[in-house]
Formats: structure tokens, sequence, C-alpha cells
């Protein structure tokens, strides 16, 4: 009994002497009531060790009617600590997530407002971008500014407002936007057999990550040889490069007489491409080198090689399918919907938003099947390479050649 009672002495003066967190600054008197979640959530990460709201925030809002004069933190408030991580993720593709949206609104102004204003489509994930304050004022369109007020960068994979190291270096914190209908990169990595052997394995680390691959050695630049497209220039396989027109002509990017378009140079500054082979070369060796920690050089490149494979076969049906339905519209038998810019090429950047059944299919066979077929076998997923990849693209493109057929025939009668 004495014991008992001189453990639980010794207990609650240990509980005693280890005071509460302490209120580190006056938001925290305000927002322990009004956001509680939001001031356990940053005192449970390492930067409330040294720092204070203030540091991201400014001191501009202190109180009820000042509000809107808090600081809303941009790329250039990380890298004002974080200086090498903040550029070498300015060098690489995240950093351009925004481009997309602002660059073709042809498509997002004709979808819901709730769509680009509420976050609720595209721009949830891509709305990364917004470098400083600048560019969030001034860097976009009129009616484009006041949705992207809110855009992430660092934020979005070190969630606010622990953003912790430890959470942004588990693959799930990539799944929330590599997902689903055109990057199933999450569903084809968990079920391969690295996923595999990550998952039963976590602990002991054996598979590799998304961050093990895609950023070795902690490099925030997250780049990969083929790009978001599985485009590039120039191509040695003269045969390859024939298909590679047919779908450069209906991205916009080559006119009907193969010239190069404005669009062109969004797809550089998006760095959406390779465009040159040292380019290409430069990413791709990269990717073999972080490959070759646990794979021979031999098996690495024939792999790699292999994928390469797949984009071919995949590209070849979907230039068949492009020059059907630019035949169509040579022919008039079909109206086109699409940029004018690429007549008299359907425009693949307008995406869903056709009025036949047709080209409905062609987008299907855009931005998914073939994003399977060749996403699924650089993630060594075969069951995604082959039946959510290219059997699709056959059996559409089989769809595709009978509307054709009837549409022709109707005109016959």
């Amino acid at each position: 009994m004495k014991v008992v009672t001189m453990t639980m002495l010794s207990l609650a003066m240990l509980i005693f002497a280890i005071p509460a967190h302490a209120v580190t600054s006056k938001c925290e008197e305000c927002h322990t009531k009004l956001t509680p979640g939001i001031v356990k959530d940053f005192n449970r990460g390492v930067m409330s060790e040294e720092l204070t709201c203030t540091a991201c925030h400014g001191d501009g809002h202190m109180g009820d009617d000042d509000v809107a004069k808090a600081k809303l933190p941009t790329i250039s408030t990380c890298q004002e600590c974080h200086e090498d991580q903040a550029g070498q993720y300015l060098s690489g593709k995240h950093a351009k997530g925004l481009l997309p949206i602002t660059a073709f609104p042809g498509f997002a102004h004709k979808q819901p407002k709730a769509f680009i204003a509420g976050q609720k489509g595209c721009n949830g994930c891509h709305n990364l971008g917004i470098v400083n304050e600048k560019s969030r004022t001034e860097g976009l369109a009129g009616e484009f500014r006041s949705h992207f007020k809110y855009g992430m960068d660092c934020q979005n994979c070190h969630t606010r407002h622990a953003f912790s190291k430890a959470e942004a270096q588990q693959p799930e914190a990539c799944m929330q936007c590599h997902t689903g209908f055109d990057h199933a990169q999450w569903e084809m990595w968990t079920r391969s057999k690295h996923g595999a052997a990550y998952m039963t394995n976590r602990k002991a680390e054996r598979g590799p990550t998304c961050q093990k691959c895609h950023m070795s050695g902690g490099n925030h630049r997250v780049m990969t040889a083929w790009g978001f497209l599985a485009v590039r220039l120039p191509e040695k396989d003269a045969e390859w490069m024939g298909y590679r027109v047919s779908i450069l002509k209906a991205l916009g990017v080559l006119d009907s007489k193969g010239k190069p378009t404005a669009r062109l140079d969004v797809v550089k500054v998006a760095d959406m491409a390779r465009l040159t082979e040292k380019a290409f070369d430069a990413e791709r060796n990269a990717m073999v080198n972080t490959c070759k920690e646990c794979h021979s050089e031999t098996y690495v490149t024939k792999s790699l090689e292999n994928s390469d494979q797949m984009i071919k076969a995949a590209d070849k049906i979907f230039a068949e399918a492009i020059e059907l339905i630019t035949n169509l519209y040579k022919d008039q038998l079909l109206a086109s919907t699409t940029n004018a810019a690429t007549s008299p090429y359907p425009d693949l950047l307008t995406f869903y938003e056709v009025d036949s059944h047709i080209e409905e299919l062609l987008y299907e066979m855009f931005m998914d099947y073939r994003m399977k077929t060749y996403q699924a076998s650089f993630h060594l997923m075969p069951d995604y390479t082959t039946w959510y990849g290219l059997a699709k693209m056959k059996e559409t493109l089989v769809e595709m050649k009978d509307i054709d057929k009837q549409l022709r025939a109707d005109v016959r009668k």
C-alpha cells in the first residue's frame, strides 16, 4: 500500500512538473479558442520550437478588426528558411502546376464556378505555382485571380500546420493528387512488386516509395524523362515520329502543316515534354542511377526501354484514332467543335468539352487508356498496362471505326 501511494505521489509530481504548452504568441491567445485544431497542429511540428505564427503570416493581423491583413504564405515565404529545397522545387514540374489551368482557359471557363473558385476540380491539385504575392495578384488573368489566392506549394506535401517532414516522406503524401482517371500512379504503385514490398514491410522499408524514386537524395525537383504527355523531341525512330506528329498536331503544338504554334511555348514553359536529346537523357540517366541502387544496370536499362516501347505501341493506336477523327472533319461528316488553331485536327486539350460520342472516345483514349498504358509500365504494374491500358485502346479504336463506317454509310444512303 505504501509502495502504491508513493508511486501515485511520484506520478502526480511528474505530471504537475511538466507544464502544458505555454502560449507563445498573441495569435494563440485567440486561435486556441477559434481554431484549436490549427494551434494543436502547429505545436505538433518542429517549427513551433523556434517560430511563431507571425513568421509566415506576418503581424498585420492581430485582432478582430484587421483579419484581412493576415498574410497568406507562398513558396517565397518557405524559401526564407529552406532555400535549397525551395530552389529545387522551383526548378521542377510541380511548381508549374498552375500553368495548365490558366494557359488553356477554353476548357476551364466551361466548368461550374465551384470547379475553379471552390477548387473542386483540376485546380484542387493544380493550384501549385503561386510563387509570391505578386504572382498571386498580378500573374493571373483577371477572373482567375480570386480563385487562386489560396494556392499552395510546400503545404501540399508538408500539410498545414505541422509541416511534417516525416509525413511528406510517406507515399500517402503523393496519393492525394496522383490517383484516379488520368494519373493512377497510386493504384499502380501499391499493386506493383515495389508497392507490395513496401506496404508489407514498412519498418524495414524494403520497397521503394514515390519519394525514393522521384526525389532521390531528398531533391525536391521531381522530374521524369517522358513528362506527363509522354512526348519527346527529337525522335530517332522514324516510324514512331510519324505517330508523334499526329499527336503533336492534335495537342495543338504543331499546326496542320507541321509548323510549331504558340502553344509550343506553353509546353516549354510548363516543362511538359523533353524537347532536346540532352534534356531527355539527363532525366533518364538520373532515374537509371536511382534504380541501380537495387538492380543491375542491364536490368534497369532493358526495363526502361521496354516501357518506352509500350509508349510507341500506344502511340500507334492513338495516332490512327486521331487521323480517323481528322478525316471525318475534312470530309465534313463530323462538325468540328474544337480549337480552330489545330484545324482540321481535333484539339485534345478541350478534354471532354466535345459534342459527339466519337470525339469523347478519343478523349478517353488520350487521358485514360494511353496514360495507363505507359504509366503502369514504368510503375511495374502489368495488369494496368494490359487490361486498363493497351486493351482498352484497341477496344476503343474498334468502336471508333464502327462509328466512322456508320457515318460514311449514312451519307451514301
